[in-house]
Formats: C-alpha cells, structure tokens, sequence
C-alpha cells in the first residue's frame, strides 16, 4: 500500500500474516511458510472477515496472504481491508471464482496477486517469492510536479461563480489534459456536481464530519469522476444540518489534492473568506467573478483588499460575467475606475447557452464553442495560465505511479508484466 492509511506502531513488522478458510490452504499455507522460514502461527483460520478485524487492533505484516472464498462481495472486502492495512503492505488474495473481470478489477484495486483456488504449493511459493521482489523493491524518488490551485470566488449571489469554477475545472482538465480537482465548498447547496449531471455522493460531508479519515484511499473514494482527468468533490448536506467545522478537513483535503491532481479548483463561497480564511494560503489564482452593479462594485472592492492582505501570494483576475447587452448598470470603465483596476476578462450573457448547458449537463464552456461566450471562456484560461504560471511543465512529470487521483491507496505497488499472460489465461 502506498497511501498512509493507518499510522503504524513504530516497531518491526511481521514478514507474514495469512487467514484462510478451508483446512487443506491453511495446512499448504503453513507448510509453504516454514520453508521460507516464517513462523507457521501467523497462519490463522478464517478468511477476509478475520482479517479485517485482526488488523484493525495489529500492525500490518509485509505481506499478508487473504483467502476470499467466503466473500459475498470481493471488491466492497478488500476496500474493507485496506482502512486497516498500513502503508507497504503487498497483498496476495486467493479464491474460487474463475472470472477474468473480478482478477482484473482485484489488480486494479492494487492486489498483487490472485491465486484461483485450488492451487498448489509450486503456485504458492510464486507468488510469495514475487511479492518479496515488490516489497524489497527500492522506491524511486521522482521531481514533485508542479501544482496549481485556483480560488474562484463571487462578489455576489448569481453572478456565476460556480458557472466559472466548473468551465475552468473542464478545460484545465479537456483542453489542458491536467488532472483536476474541483471542490465545491456550498456545502448545503452548491451546483458543480448537479451542473455536470452527477450526483454529489456524500464525500464532503464526510470528510467534514470524520477529518481524521482524509487519506489518498478516502480520495479515491470519495470523489465523483467526470472524466478521466476531471473528479470532483462536492455535497447536498440537509438544509438542517449546520456545517461544524473548524476548516481542518478542508485543509488536509487540499493537501491531498496537491499530492494527487496538477490542478485543484475551489468554488469558494465569500463567507468562507471570514470562517476560514487559511483556504486562501496556497492559492495560486484567484478569479474574483462580478457582474457590473453598484453592489457588486462595492463587495469587489472589500473582496480585493482582503485578498491583498490575506492573499498577497495569490495572483487575482477580476471577471464580469453574464455581462448583458447594452447598457449595464455601471458600464465598464466607471466599474474599472471604482475598483481601481481593470476588469481583466469580460464573459457576455448567451441566454441560449446558458439554456443548452443546463439541458445538457455540461460546463459553459464546453456549450459555447465557437460563440462570443466560448471564446471569452478561451481567453480566460490563457489568462488563468499566465497568472499562474506555474503548469508549462509537459503532463506527466510527477511521481511514478501517479493516476487521475494520485497515490490512490489500495495496495498499489509494482504489477508484474506476467499479469497480462494470466489475465488472458483466465479469460479463456
């Protein structure tokens, strides 16, 4: 495992624990065991269920061996298993079921290995000796890739802040081909997941509510994907929850962006400027999204000065967005002149795009290719980039082993290529 799941005890690890279901793999397992001079007594009955509860009051061994035939459910068990397992631990699961899509989803989830019962004591010592070769391995240090966190914040309710946030989120992931993350901190009635056409899940409000369970595993869960480069992390908590945070799981959930994604976007409500003002600590980017009244002008204005002296770090971009033909209730040289800076990018009203991205559940951006709305949407992510300019480093450069959510938990290590020629044995 790679992720810090469960913090260990500090002291030396068992090279070998196994719990398995019928009497003829536990007398091969112990057998197969001594021979490579581990201590048969590790060898316990009872499959993945004992497993999960030993190892919740144990520290993880270098490998554990599970035996799944009692499983009802392998995949919803071995995430099960992993809450408990600390980090390094190679896992080698055993079972009857000869299905070339359970192997492969068990690979996938980061198995070592699955032994189809019942096998022999030749097959055994294979995969043992193969996950001795995983664990020994040296790890590779690789560069830190660069990241790039984006703040996006509304003077006012209905100026589109959220609109922006999902159209950036979407072409730093489509058109930038960066892995995204877009966290949408409305925790009562925020829209990024329901403006996509997903549904939010409860990943926020658990991160929220159990802050010491935020870890790579509780990304990878937690977090509703988009696309291959896009996930997004969002709630619809009941409106007679209140929100009781002291902002730490925001804090280490941006932490965990930053070791997963090249890219994080924040759909930050202003209110949290005031409850939680450390959110604006790492932010790269800030885009103020305002509309041309006197209202607006007059919150652009208290929302720039706190910015630069709570964000100095943070390059900010003002955007006047759902500009409507005409004439404004302030036109833009007398805003510009208000707040004593300009407006760096102006995003006009398109009545019939904002209708076909709401029917279509896609971001602005994406339904308004080859419109005035779409190539202000363009401009703004050159604009976003030069601001940032921090993600002119080719795609790609991070850790070794990096996916669309990074350091996914699991039990990921090292897959051998032999996985290939087993999978299409199984297959056939």
């Amino acid at each position: 495992m790679n992720a810090p799941w469960k913090p260990g005890n500090g002291g030396p690890r068992d090279p070998f624990h196994a719990f398995v279901c019928d009497d003829h793999s536990f007398d091969l397992v112990r057998s197969v065991a001594a021979e490579l001079g581990w201590a048969p007594e590790k060898v316990n009955k009872g499959g993945m269920r004992n497993a999960v509860q030993s190892l919740s009051i144990t520290a993880s061994p270098q490998i554990l061996f599970v035996d799944m035939s009692e499983s009802g459910d392998p995949l919803n068990d071995i995430n099960s298993l992993a809450e408990v397992c600390e980090p390094g631990t190679v896992v080698i699961a055993a079972g009857q079921v000869n299905d070339v899509r359970l192997y492969r989803d068990l690979v996938a989830s980061g198995i070592q290995d699955y032994l189809l019962k019942p096998f022999g004591a030749d097959q055994l010592r294979d995969a043992l000796a193969q996950a001795q070769a995983v664990f020994m391995a040296p790890r590779d240090a690789a560069p830190e890739r660069p990241h790039m966190t984006v703040a996006v914040i509304g003077t006012r309710g209905g100026v589109g802040a959220s609109s922006i946030a999902t159209s950036v989120a979407w072409m730093m992931s489509e058109k930038k081909k960066r892995p995204t993350a877009l966290l949408d901190l409305d925790v009562h009635f925020g829209t990024n997941a329901l403006a996509m056409d997903l549904e939010p899940g409860r990943g926020l409000t658990d991160a929220i509510d159990n802050p010491s369970r935020i870890d790579g595993l509780f990304i990878e869960r937690a977090m509703v994907r988009a696309s291959d480069t896009l996930a997004i992390l969002s709630a619809e908590a009941p409106i007679s929850q209140p929100m009781m945070t002291d902002g730490g799981a925001f804090y280490q959930l941006l932490e965990e962006f930053r070791l997963a994604f090249e890219c994080t976007v924040i759909d930050l409500p202003r209110n949290m400027l005031i409850q939680h003002p450390h959110l604006m600590t790492d932010a790269n980017v800030t885009l103020v999204v305002t509309e041309l009244t006197l209202a607006a002008a007059r919150d652009t204005i208290r929302i720039l000065s706190w910015l630069k002296s709570n964000a100095p770090q943070s390059r900010v971009l003002v955007v006047a967005n759902r500009v409507h033909p005409g004439s404004p209730e302030i036109g833009r040289k007398d805003f510009e002149t208000s707040i004593e800076r300009k407006v760096d990018i102006l995003i006009p009203f398109d009545l019939r795009v904002a209708a076909d991205s709401a029917k279509l559940g896609k971001t602005i951006a994406e339904t308004a290719k080859g419109s005035k709305v779409g190539a202000a949407c363009a401009a703004l992510l050159d604009d976003l980039i030069g601001a940032g300019n921090i993600l002119d480093a080719p795609s790609g450069t991070g850790r070794k082993g990096d996916s669309l959510l990074g350091r996914i938990g699991s039990f990921r290590n090292m897959i051998p290529a032999r996985r290939k020629d087993k999978a299409a044995v199984l297959e056939n």
